[in-house]
């Protein structure tokens, strides 16, 4: 049956859902259908802490722990926790998708199964009948409302393997794990930079292009970045949110904070390769390392001294204003 013969069917609809007013031919659909509204979820995973509104949700999520793929590929073998999953990677074997038999009537859009031309008519419809228990917001798809609904639960699915980061999207997982890899796939065109984030590329490119695109309100001093603009306004305001937990002293910049917390901890993170000798800031190190090097860039103006660093410079200069 395609769609056009299910038309007549679905326009006999006498099971009205009382939250989105949607209307189903079958009590069994509208009692599936209502799940999507319940903040219970009373199937819940002897595993780990996830719980589930429907048991069949609850049995495609334990394959995650006992590793059964379920759905073999005929033709490769290989084999997919999801029906789903199987039916993506049949399209490697066949070069195209799969038949599309359901046809929308708006567009010239076609679609395999009839409940992927459900979901697509939405588009035409502006329908969105996945309602936020928590918010009021509504949804075109199902799955856009899971994801939607663990900003309120707080809910992080997606676990890092390399280390202890959890994200909400599967997107913001595969993102972070680029820092673990080192790939950095987003090169600049202008220098031989490269960024693992796409938006640190953007970002990047303001260097090039002279791009300060946020002012500050108060002296409309502008910035490449918006949080250089956050940072910078607190000169103005005086605020400094950054306190330190031995002492009293409070900081603008977090940068400045971890500084000031080594002279509590006694740490001195830079060291010297030649003497191995350590400092608390890296400007200490730097003036240092001309010990090895012999560079001395600061340079009497009433004399022809030279001197490795500016308090050396500065105890000289007494000497000529004594005499």
């Amino acid at each position: 049956m395609n769609f056009r013969e299910g038309e007549s069917a679905a326009e006999n609809k006498s099971y009205s859902c009382s939250m989105c007013k949607k209307s189903f031919s079958k009590l069994s659909n509208l009692k599936r259908h209502s799940f999507i509204h319940m903040v219970t979820r009373p199937f819940s995973c002897s595993r780990c802490e996830k719980s589930f509104r429907c048991s069949s949700l609850l049995i495609q999520h334990s394959r995650v722990h006992t590793g059964e793929k379920p759905f073999q590929c005929p033709l490769c073998e290989k084999s997919f926790n999801q029906l789903s999953s199987l039916w993506k990677h049949s399209n490697i074997h066949s070069g195209e998708k799969a038949e599309k038999a359901f046809s929308c009537s708006l567009c010239d859009k076609s679609f395999g199964c009839s409940s992927i031309l459900r979901e697509h008519l939405r588009v035409h419809t502006g329908e969105k009948p996945f309602l936020c228990s928590y918010c009021g917001k509504s949804f075109s798809q199902l799955i856009s409302l899971s994801q939607h609904l663990r900003i309120h639960t707080g809910e992080k699915p997606f676990s890092c393997s390399f280390c202890d980061k959890s994200f909400r999207l599967k997107s913001g997982l595969r993102q972070h794990s680029i820092v673990h890899t080192g790939k950095k796939p987003f090169s600049c065109l202008l220098c031989e930079k490269s960024f693992s984030r796409s938006s640190f590329l953007m970002e990047h490119l303001k260097v090039h292009t002279g791009e300060k695109p946020f002012n500050c309100l108060v002296c409309a001093k502008p910035f490449r970045q918006s949080t250089q603009l956050q940072e910078h306004s607190r000169v103005h305001t005086g605020e400094k949110p950054f306190s330190c937990s031995f002492c009293e002293k409070s900081f603008r910049r977090l940068s400045n904070l971890k500084e000031h917390s080594r002279v509590h901890t006694g740490e001195k993170p830079f060291s010297c390769p030649v003497c191995e000798k350590s400092f608390t800031h890296s400007s200490t190190l730097k003036i240092h390392s001309k010990i090895h090097s012999g560079e001395k860039a600061f340079s009497c103006s009433l004399c022809e001294m030279s001197f490795s660093n500016a308090s050396l410079l500065k105890q000289h200069i007494l000497v000529h204003t004594c005499t």
